[in-house]
């Protein structure tokens, strides 16, 4: 008999390779055990384009409204991919609109797994990154200076007294970006960041740049110490575990000589760049799990990498391919593991850790794709190059 759950999750299908993989993961590792229960929405390029993106938005509102949901990687377009699908428009990235949307923290932890060493070799224990999901360049309004021109800042207060700040006197051509944060997004943040580190029992870092920005970064700085003075000290002495500020270059140094095991919590865009640098450093981007959590209590688990359009070309004209699904597999496992434990239901929980075991010792078993076999090390297993969907089968067995 098949586990059966209550609440629907969100399952957002994406595109190219991970879309292929997206079907068979479910057709191999979930349906033959799992009545699936989702609320489908396309968010494939294509779909996007016919709807207007309005899908997309759809997609945000219903994690809210049901408390989890699942999305494979898309396709964030360039000139190039408009060109390719012939779309009315570029459309924004589908995560920074669902992360708008929900207002959330990306919390991104490499998936260790015996044999594949990280390539910084202190770090035994996995670094989780938590990236502020809203403002900063995402939501940055750029503008082209094609000559001498005097840029300046003006704000206008609701009672409309209107204060200009001088920005820069270009005696040339170049470039302007403007960019903003809330308070209010910076608090979700900061409560996300002390909730997610004591669930997990890990120290917790913020980097900013707070000596040059001092006010934009000083407010992050300002506003995590305010919080966590007033609510989250004494839990995390009781934990066992320690918040602390240092600059983030001091942070970066840090962690490079740590073993790991803390959660550093970096803006958007520090956090968007470093997340990949981890998981470089751990092995693979496809090794990298992702959930992004809002400070209402919703989750939106995803794979961290993107839809490998390499692999897609390959299959597309018919040939093998030997694509990664391991990070996917965890965003499904994480899905399934949330709402089981929503809804205290034992037997789903343990079908989501025992996916994500046989996923694990698959590999540890030296059977795995491509990329993984080309970084793996044993002194007593040999690696076996996989096709993406034999190597699906070969978890299937094992579960």
């Amino acid at each position: 008999m098949k586990i059966t759950y209550e609440k629907p999750i969100v399952e957002m299908q994406g595109d190219e390779m991970t879309r292929i993989l997206w079907d068979w993961i479910k057709e191999y590792l979930i349906t033959p055990y799992v009545e699936l229960k989702t609320e489908f929405y396309d968010l494939g390029l294509v779909h996007r384009d016919e709807t207007d993106d309005v899908v997309t938005r759809e997609a945000g509102e219903a994690i809210k409204r049901l408390g989890v949901g699942v999305k494979c990687a898309t396709i964030t377009p360039n000139n190039q991919r408009m060109e390719e699908y012939g779309l009315k428009r570029l459309y924004p990235s589908p995560n920074g609109t669902i992360r708008a949307i929900l207002d959330g923290t990306v919390f991104r932890t490499p998936i260790l797994v015996k044999g594949i060493t990280p390539y910084v070799p202190g770090w035994t224990q996995p670094i989780t990154i938590a990236r502020h999901a809203y403002g900063d360049v995402y939501k940055a309004t750029d503008v082209r200076i094609e000559g001498p021109a005097k840029a300046e800042l003006k704000v206008t207060a609701a009672d409309g007294t209107v204060t200009t700040y001088p920005v820069h006197d270009f005696k040339g051509a170049g470039v302007l970006q403007g960019m903003h944060n809330t308070d209010k997004s910076i608090s979700a943040f900061a409560h996300s960041c002390f909730n997610y580190a004591l669930s997990v029992k890990r120290d917790l870092w913020l980097g900013t740049k707070d000596t040059i920005s001092k006010i934009y970064d000083g407010r992050f700085k300002a506003i995590f110490a305010s919080i966590y003075e007033n609510e989250y000290k004494d839990a995390f002495e009781k934990a066992g575990i320690t918040y602390e500020y240092t600059l983030i270059d001091d942070c970066v140094a840090r962690v490079m000589r740590s073993n790991g095991g803390m959660v550093w919590a970096c803006k958007n865009y520090d956090g968007d760049v470093m997340s990949d640098m981890l998981a470089t450093a751990f092995g693979s981007l496809a090794m990298m799990s992702s959930v992004l959590v809002s400070p209402d209590g919703n989750y939106e688990y995803e794979a961290a990498h993107g839809t490998v359009t390499r692999h897609y070309y390959k299959y597309r004209a018919g040939e093998s391919t030997s694509t990664n699904p391991v990070a996917t597999i965890f965003a499904w496992s994480g899905a399934l593991g949330k709402r089981g434990e929503l809804e205290n239901n034992a037997a789903l929980v343990d079908f989501a850790a025992r996916l994500e075991k046989a996923t694990l010792s698959t590999i540890e078993s030296g059977y795995m794709t491509g990329d993984l076999a080309a970084i793996f090390k044993s002194d007593t297993v040999k690696p076996v190059k996989l096709e993406s969907e034999a190597f699906l089968k070969a978890i299937a067995e094992r579960i």
